[in-house]
C-alpha cells in the first residue's frame, strides 16, 4: 500500500531540476513518476499541442482563405533508474489539416509516428554517449530548437537544413556524444543517411540532386557527420536534453556564442560526362543568442542572429533548401508586468537566403506577438509572415499552445 501511495504521489510531483518551464508561475516541471523516495529513479512525461488558424490572402481562387491546422501533437517521455543511463522516446504527429485528414483516421499523416528514441550512457558527470533515432544535431542553435518554447510562431524553416534530405524529420539514426568542458558545451554525431529521401528527382547535368545514398549506395554516400559547439558566457544552460530553448522570458541571463557543421560526403549527385558522380554536402554556421531580464519589473529581451553557409552541390535548389548563404535574426521584448498574470512579447524576425541557382533571394519577414498566460505552458501567438521569392506571399496565423 505504501508503494501505491508513493506511485500516486509521483503523478503530482512538480519538482524536476532539468526541465523547469520557462517563465511559468504555475508550472514546476510537470508529471514525474518516482520509483523511489528520493526521485533518482523516475519516468518523466511531457505532452503538448499547437493548434492554428491561418488567413492566407494568396490562397487559390477555389480555396478558402481561412484554414485550421493541428500543427503539432506530441508526447515525450524519458526515464532513469540510475544516473548512469537514460532512455528517451518521442512520438506524435504534425500538420494535420483538411488536406491531410483521412476518412477513417488511417491515412499517412493521421498516424502517430516515432520522432525519436535513443539510449544514453553517462561518462561521468559532464559527458555522455548514446545512439538511436536522436536529435543531437549540428549546424546551429535553431537546428536543435525545441518546439515547446520557440519565441516566433515556428522555427526558421531554412535552419532545419536537412529535414527529409538526409534524416527523418530532423532526426538521424546514429551515435552521438555530448557534454561540456567548463563553459563550453558540445555535441557531435555520426549517422546513417536516409536512402529514400525527400528529393527523389533523377540525376541531371549541371544541377545536383540529394540522392547520394540511393543512387551511389551507402558504401560511398551512407554516412553524415555533425557537430555544434557553444560557449556560455553568462548563466549556464542545461544540456541534459538536446532541445535548445527559444526564450527564457528573462528567467535566465544567457549570452552564448556558437558554431556548428554538417557534412555528408557525396550526399548529392549530378551527371557529368554521362556518369553519375557524387558531390559533398557541407553546411556551416555561426550564431549568437542573448536572453536576459531588463530589471526587476518583469521586462526582458531575447535576441538571436545566425549566418549559415549551405553547400548542397552545384546549383542545388529544392523546396526550402539551396546552395548559397543565409542570414537570419529575431528579437523580442517582454513588457514589464506581474509574472503571475498574462505577459506580452512582441517580436520581429527576418531571414534572407541567396542561392547559386537563381538571382532571386528568398526574404522572409515575420511580425508577431505572444501572450503568455502561464509561460510557455499556455500561450497564444499571432504572427504576420511575408515571403518574397520571385513573388510575394503573406499570411496571418493565430496559434494556441498548451504543454504539460
Amino acid at each position: 500500500m505504501k508503494k501505491q501511495r508513493l506511485l500516486l504521489l509521483g503523478f503530482f510531483l512538480a519538482s524536476f531540476q532539468f526541465l523547469i518551464a520557462q517563465g511559468s508561475p504555475d508550472y514546476n516541471g510537470g508529471l514525474k513518476i518516482k520509483f523511489d523516495e528520493d526521485g533518482k529513479k523516475y519516468l518523466r512525461l511531457i505532452s503538448w499541442a499547437q493548434v492554428q488558424a491561418t488567413y492566407n490572402n494568396d490562397a487559390p481562387a477555389t480555396s478558402s482563405k481561412t484554414s485550421f491546422n493541428l500543427r503539432r501533437a506530441r508526447v515525450l517521455m524519458f526515464s532513469q533508474i540510475t544516473d548512469k543511463f537514460l532512455l528517451l522516446t518521442h512520438f506524435g504527429l504534425n500538420s494535420l489539416n483538411a488536406g491531410s485528414l483521412s476518412p477513417t483516421g488511417k491515412g499517412e499523416v493521421s498516424q502517430l509516428f516515432l520522432h525519436a528514441a535513443w539510449a544514453q550512457y553517462n561518462l561521468g558527470k559532464n559527458h555522455a554517449i548514446g545512439g538511436g533515432l536522436h536529435y543531437f544535431n549540428g549546424i546551429s542553435r535553431l537546428n536543435n530548437q525545441s518546439t515547446l518554447n520557440m519565441m516566433t510562431l515556428d522555427n526558421n524553416r531554412q535552419s532545419w537544413a536537412t529535414i527529409g534530405l538526409s534524416d527523418q524529420f530532423a532526426r538521424h539514426v546514429g551515435i552521438f556524444m555530448k557534454g561540456k568542458f567548463g563553459k563550453l558545451q558540445y555535441r557531435v554525431a555520426v549517422n546513417d543517411a536516409i536512402i529514400n529521401g525527400l528529393d527523389a528527382r533523377p540525376a541531371v547535368s549541371g544541377q545536383a540532386v540529394y540522392g547520394g545514398a540511393n543512387l551511389l549506395g551507402t558504401k560511398e554516400a551512407g554516412k553524415t557527420f555533425a557537430g555544434y559547439f557553444e560557449y556560455n558566457l553568462l548563466d549556464q544552460e542545461s544540456n541534459f536534453l538536446p532541445y535548445k530553448v527559444g526564450t527564457y522570458l528573462g528567467g535566465k541571463k544567457v549570452f552564448n556564442i556558437g558554431a556548428g557543421f554538417f557534412l555528408h560526403p557525396k550526399g548529392t549527385v549530378k551527371i557529368e560526362s554521362g556518369n553519375t558522380v557524387g558531390e559533398d554536402v557541407s553546411i556551416f554556421a555561426i550564431d549568437a543568442f542573448y536572453d536576459a531580464p531588463l530589471g526587476d519589473d518583469g521586462s526582458a529581451l531575447t535576441a538571436y542572429a545566425t549566418y549559415q553557409s549551405n553547400d548542397y552541390g552545384e546549383n542545388y535548389l529544392y523546396s526550402a533548401y539551396g546552395t548559397g548563404n543565409m542570414v537570419y535574426t529575431h528579437i523580442g521584448y517582454v513588457f514589464a508586468g506581474d509574472k503571475t498574470k498574462t505577459r506580452f512579447q512582441p517580436y520581429a524576425s527576418y531571414g534572407s537566403n541567396s542561392y547559386d541557382a537563381t538571382s532571386n533571394n528568398r526574404n522572409i519577414l515575420g511580425l508577431g506577438i505572444n501572450a503568455y498566460m502561464s509561460g510557455h505552458n499556455s500561450k497564444l501567438t499571432l504572427e504576420y509572415k511575408n515571403q518574397d521569392f520571385g513573388t510575394s506571399t503573406s499570411a496571418v496565423t493565430l496559434q494556441a499552445m498548451i504543454y504539460l
